[in-house]
C-alpha cells in the first residue's frame, strides 16, 4: 500500500530536507544489511487486491469513500480513483494452509467490500481494466481525496510539463491525448508478496524476474481499453503512460520510464536498486521526517526508513523491492504487481500459488538464473506475455524457443508442485490451485481470451456499449460462483437482461464507427459514401477530431437541383453546403433529453461530443431500432411469463 502520509509544501527547503532523509536512509540500510539485522529464516507472503466499483449498468461507480465509511475495515482503503478501492490482505507464513487461508480471507474483505457498495446501489468487479470505463470517467473529478493521489498528479504534469500522448496497438489501435494521472485508475491488479532474507535477496529477485513472463502469460486478463483490443494485458503498457513525467527532452534520450521491468540483472544486493531510484528518479512526493535512522540504529531500534519507502512507492516496477517492519523485525519482500484483478478469487490465489510455488523451487532447480538466461530475452519474455497472453513465444533457458503452454505445462507446473510441496502446502490445495492453473492453459481461456472470444461471438448484436456491459455483467455473476474462468460460456448480449439501464443515456447505443468528411473534400464524395453506407447524415470535423459541421441527405437534394440550373457547374466543397455549429449532444445525455432535442429543432440526427473531440452519433432510425428491440422484449417476457425490468 502506497504511503499516505505526504507533505503539501513546494518549497526547496522541504526537498532538501527530504533528499537527506532519503540519503540518510540508504546509509542505515547498507549498515542494517552488513550487521544482518534484517530478518532470515522466515518465509513470508501476502497481497494486495484491488477492485472495480459498479453501478446497476455496469460502468464505474465513484463510491468509494461512501463505502468506506460504511465498512470501517482497516484491511479497505482508497486506490487512486473515486471508482477503486484497495484490501490489504494479512501476511502469512508460507507453509501449510497458507493459501487456503489466502482465499478465505480474500473472500472475507471482498464480501464486507461488496456490502458497503450494495448499500450505495453498486457493486464489486473483478477485472485487470474495466470494459465499460469510457474518457469521460478520467477527469479529476473522479479523483479519490487523498492528498497522495492529488500530489502526484500535481508533480507529474509539473516535471512532463502539459498533456501527454497515449498510443497503444494491438488488433485495434489507441491514441489519445490525456493531461491527468487517472489513467492509473483504469488498471487494477492482485499483488502477490514473498518475504526473503538479505542473503538470498539478489538470487529470488532475479528469478522473480524471469518467472513473470510465463506467470503473466497464464493470467492476462486486460485486453479491452476505451472499447479498443490491444494487448492481452493492457496494463503493462497503460500503466507505464499514466504515471510517465518524461519531459518530450528526456524522452527523446532514451530516459527510463518509473514504471519500468529493469535494464539488467541484480549483481549483489537490494542496495543496488534503490540507489538507481535515488539516482535516475526525481523526487515527487515528500515529508517532513524527523527521524533518524543511522541514530536510531546507534541506539539499539530499527528504523523505519520512512523517506526511501515514500521514494520507492513512486517508481513502479513489476518487481517491487520492499521494506518493512512486522513484529518488530525489519524484513525485505518481493511484490510482484503483474498479476490483473480477477477474473475470480479462485484464480488470483491460482495465479499467486503458481508464483510461489516457481519461486520456492527454482533455487534448486536452476541456481543463479544469470548463468543460464540473459536479462534481454527475460525483458523480452515479460513483453511477449503482455502483448500475446497464451499465444506468446519464450527464450527460455539455454536460449530454448518454447510456446508459452508447453512451458508452462511440461516444465513450469510440476517444478510449482514441487516448491508448494516444499512448503508443506497439502496436495488437496495444490491440487485446487495448479490445477485451475493447468486446466486454464489446456483449455486455451484466461480472462483476456475469454473477454476477446465473447465479443467476436456478439459480433454486432447489439451496440458496442452493450456488448461491453454483458462482458461486466457476465463477469460479476460468475465472480459471485467462483467459477474459474476456464470454465465460463462467453458472455452473450441476450443474457444481459437490464434492459432499461441498457437504454439510460446516448453513450449506451451511440455508433461510433464514423463516417467522417473534410471541410474541403467534395461533395461527391459525401454523395458516394451516404450511397455506398446507406446513411444519411455524415458530421464534418477538421485534422483534430473537433467537429464543425453537419451534411445531410436533404442537403445535397438542395445542392443538386441547383447544380441542374447551374450551366457552370463547377466542383462544390463540403464546406459550402455543411450546416455549421450543429446541434450536438453528449455521451451522457439522456435518451429522453435527446429526443425532446430531436423533436424541437426537427433534426434526424445528433452528433455526441466529448471534451471537444466527435466520438459518436445518434439518428432517429436508431430510436426506431431501440424502440423495436424493448417491444420485442416485453412480448417476450409476456408471453414466458416474465415480469419485465
Amino acid at each position: 500500500m502506497g504511503e499516505h502520509d505526504i507533505a503539501l509544501e513546494h518549497d526547496d527547503r522541504q526537498a532538501l530536507g527530504f533528499m537527506q532523509s532519503l540519503l540518510a536512509d540508504i546509509a542505515a540500510l547498507e549498515q542494517m544489511l552488513e550487521s544482518g539485522l534484517i530478518e532470515s529464516g522466515a518465509r513470508r507472503i501476502g497481497a494486495e487486491q484491488e477492485m472495480f466499483l459498479v453501478d446497476d449498468s455496469m460502468r464505474p461507480a465513484p463510491v468509494s469513500m461512501e463505502i468506506l465509511a460504511e465498512g470501517k475495515d482497516p484491511r479497505l482503503t482508497t486506490e487512486i480513483g473515486r471508482f477503486n478501492l484497495e484490501a490489504n490482505l494479512s501476511p502469512q507464513l508460507f507453509q501449510g494452509r497458507c493459501l487456503q487461508l489466502m482465499e478465505r480471507e480474500l473472500e472475507e474483505v471482498v464480501a464486507i467490500a461488496r456490502r458497503g457498495a450494495q448499500a450505495c446501489d453498486a457493486d464489486i468487479v473483478l477485472t485487470g481494466i474495466l470494459p465499460t470505463i469510457r474518457h469521460s470517467d478520467l477527469s479529476l473529478e473522479n479523483l479519490a481525496p487523498n492528498p497522495r493521489y492529488a500530489e502526484l498528479n500535481r508533480a507529474v504534469n509539473l516535471l512532463r510539463g502539459g498533456s501527454f500522448n497515449v498510443y497503444i496497438k494491438g488488433l485495434d489501435a489507441l491514441h489519445l491525448t490525456h493531461d491527468n494521472v487517472m489513467l492509473e485508475a483504469c488498471c487494477t491488479s492482485f499483488q502477490v508478496h514473498l518475504q526473503v532474507s538479505a542473503q538470498e535477496f539478489v538470487g529470488f529477485y532475479n528469478l522473480a524476474q524471469a518467472i513473470t513472463a510465463p506467470v503473466m502469460a497464464v493470467s492476462t486478463n486486460s485486453p479491452l481499453l476505451l472499447g479498443n483490443r490491444l494487448w492481452h494485458e493492457t496494463r503493462i503498457a497503460l500503466f507505464q503512460h499514466s504515471v510517465d513525467e518524461r519531459s518530450s527532452a528526456r524522452y527523446v534520450r532514451g530516459y527510463p520510464a518509473r514504471v519500468t521491468f529493469g535494464n539488467q540483472w541484480l549483481a549483489h544486493s537490494i542496495l543496488e536498486i534503490f540507489r538507481e531510484q535515488v539516482a535516475r528518479y526525481r523526487v515527487i512526493l515528500t515529508k517532513h521526517i524527523e527521524e533518524d535512522p543511522l541514530g536510531a540504529l546507534e541506539r539499539g531500534k530499527l528504523p523505519e526508513l520512512s523517506a526511501l519507502r515514500l521514494h520507492n512507492g513512486t517508481v513502479w516496477r513489476w518487481n517491487r523491492p520492499c521494506y518493512g517492519i512486522l513484529d518488530g523485525k525489519a524484513h525485505l519482500r518481493i511484490e510482484n504487481r503483474v498479476i490483473p484483478s480477477g477474473p475470480t478469487m479462485l484464480d488470483e490465489i491460482a495465479n499467486a500459488a503458481f508464483f510461489l510455488g516457481l519461486m520456492n523451487a527454482l533455487p534448486d532447480e536452476y541456481g543463479d538464473v544469470r548463468q543460464i538466461m540473459s536479462f534481454d530475452d527475460a525483458k523480452e519474455n515479460f513483453y511477449a506475455a503482455a502483448r500475446h497472453g497464451l499465444n506468446a513465444q519464450f527464450s527460455w533457458v539455454n536460449g530454448r524457443r518454447i510456446p508459452a503452454p508447453e512451458l508452462v505445462l511440461d516444465h513450469l507446473l510440476p517444478l510449482a508442485h514441487q516448491g508448494l510441496e516444499k512448503a508443506a502446502v497439502p496436495v488437496e490445495d495444490r491440487d485446487r490451485y495448479l490445477g485451475t492453473i493447468e486446466e486454464r492453459v489446456r483449455r486455451d481461456q484466461n480472462g483476456s481470451l475469454w473477454i476477446l472470444r465473447s465479443l467476436a461471438a456478439m459480433h454486432e448484436q447489439g451496440t458496442r456499449e452493450q456488448r461491453h456491459q454483458a462482458l461486466v455483467a457476465t463477469m460479476l455473476k460468475e465472480q459471485k460462483l467462483n467459477n474459474p474462468v476456464h470454465t465460463w460460456e462467453l458472455a452473450k448480449l441476450s443474457g444481459f437482461r437490464d434492459w432499461a439501464n441498457s437504454f439510460r443515456t446516448l453513450s449506451q447505443f451511440m455508433t461510433t464507427d464514423l463516417f467522417t468528411l473534410r471541410p474541403d473534400d467534395l461533395i461527391d464524395l459525401a454523395a458516394s459514401v451516404m450511397d455506398w453506407r446507406h446513411i444519411r447524415h455524415i458530421p464534418v470535423e477538421d485534422n483534430e477530431g473537433h467537429l464543425i459541421g453537419l451534411v445531410s441527405h436533404r442537403d445535397l437534394l438542395k445542392m443538386l437541383y441547383h447544380r441542374t440550373t447551374d450551366k457552370k457547374s463547377e466542383p462544390i466543397k463540403v464546406k459550402e453546403i455543411m450546416k455549421s455549429e450543429p446541434l450536438t449532444a453528449t455521451p451522457d445525455t439522456s435518451i429522453i433529453e435527446a429526443m425532446e432535442l430531436m423533436r424541437e429543432h426537427r433534426v434526424g440526427c445528433l452528433p455526441i461530443v466529448e471534451d471537444g473531440q466527435l466520438v459518436g452519433i445518434v439518428t432517429a432510425y436508431d430510436f426506431l431500432t431501440i424502440s423495436a428491440d424493448l417491444i420485442r422484449k416485453i412480448f417476450s417476457e409476456i408471453e414466458n411469463d416474465d415480469p419485465v425490468s
